[in-house]
């Protein structure tokens, strides 16, 4: 235990405990509520186990500069650890932090990694059965990871060769493409969910997590065949937060271990990612001739700049800019 609002008597919640309740109630997801509980901890530990409501802008200030100068820490997790602290002292303390004077991790530029479609052909031949389906899922149709095993059955739109995806990054809906190639084997693969499905029914199991507001607005839909999780867990487990015993989704350890194996044995020495199939889908469409805003449409970028670094492409080839070594060989 990190710490507790009081050692008294007192009923009043310990501080971690109101953070998560807080969380909850803001509909946060269960990976942002242990991320940021994560931080507050960590924060704590740094100061000593001094509470935070004896602390204020220094403190912080001094927290998130170790983390940029000691840990090295990238700019990203830093200000998710910066958020973290914030949500304590707005929500929890109730406090004014003041301004912040902060060193800030510096943010590198990176170019994606982007595969060629040789090299996907070669990374997929190498799959089969349910990580086959995941990756041409992620390539054919530019998801993310966790969108990619966040899909429900009712997502997946045969007829119109539709996804949808559901509280996207942002909480944002949106539609992409359901690849030809994934279409046959996804409705034996559901065949079999749903079978699975039928079994959890009859050993007294088969609810599934849904969102808070439509849990309590349909109260049976845990158990619809439409909510379950197209790519389901192997094993029943335990809701972290409801204790509920039920079927989560397939875990992300699980994809990206397939992936580094298949890329070994495709002797394949880039970096490889789940993510890296998404930025190959965006440059593979681009270099295709579909408009950036098409593009940027199917990623669900709010803004279209995030769509342009794919655009990297467009100076690749014919249409880019020439070698003068080239120009001085062809002539000679």
């Amino acid at each position: 235990m990190i710490y507790s609002e009081s050692n008294t008597s007192s009923k009043k919640p310990k501080l971690l405990d109101q953070v998560r309740a807080r969380i909850r109630a803001k509909h946060y997801s269960i990976r942002t509520e242990q991320a940021y509980v994560s931080w507050i901890k960590k924060f704590i530990l740094y100061h000593n186990k001094k509470h935070p409501k004896n602390m204020g802008a220094a403190e912080i200030n001094q927290f998130l500069t170790y983390l940029a100068n000691h840990d090295q820490v990238a700019s990203s997790t830093q200000n998710q650890a910066l958020c973290a602290i914030l949500f304590l002292y707005k929500e929890i303390l109730d406090q004014d932090l003041g301004d912040l004077e902060i060193i800030r991790a510096k943010k590198p530029v990176r170019l994606p990694i982007v595969l060629t479609p040789a090299e996907m052909r070669l990374i997929v031949n190498q799959l089969s059965g349910v990580t086959w389906l995941m990756v041409n899922l992620l390539y054919g149709s530019g998801l993310r990871q966790i969108e990619c095993l966040r899909l429900r059955v009712q997502d997946i739109d045969f007829s119109y060769n539709q996804i949808t995806i559901r509280a996207g990054k942002g909480d944002k809906d949106r539609y992409t493409m359901l690849p030809q190639i994934v279409k046959t084997p996804l409705q034996r693969h559901l065949q079999k969910v749903k079978r699975l499905h039928e079994v959890d029914i009859s050993r007294g199991f088969g609810s599934v997590y849904l969102p808070t507001a439509i849990e309590k607005k349909y109260p049976n839909a845990a158990r619809e065949w439409g909510w379950q999780y197209l790519f389901p867990a192997k094993e029943l487990s335990y809701d972290p937060r409801t204790g509920l015993k039920r079927r989560h989704h397939e875990g992300e350890w699980t994809l990206q271990r397939e992936i580094k194996q298949a890329r070994i044995k495709a002797g394949l020495i880039k970096r490889i990612s789940c993510h890296t199939f998404r930025h190959s889908f965006a440059t593979h469409l681009l270099q295709s001739g579909y408009d950036i805003r098409t593009v940027q449409e199917l990623l669900g970028h709010k803004n279209v700049k995030t769509t342009m670094i794919y655009t990297h492409v467009l100076h690749q080839g014919g249409q880019g800019v020439r070698s003068p070594a080239d120009i001085l060989l062809s002539n000679t």
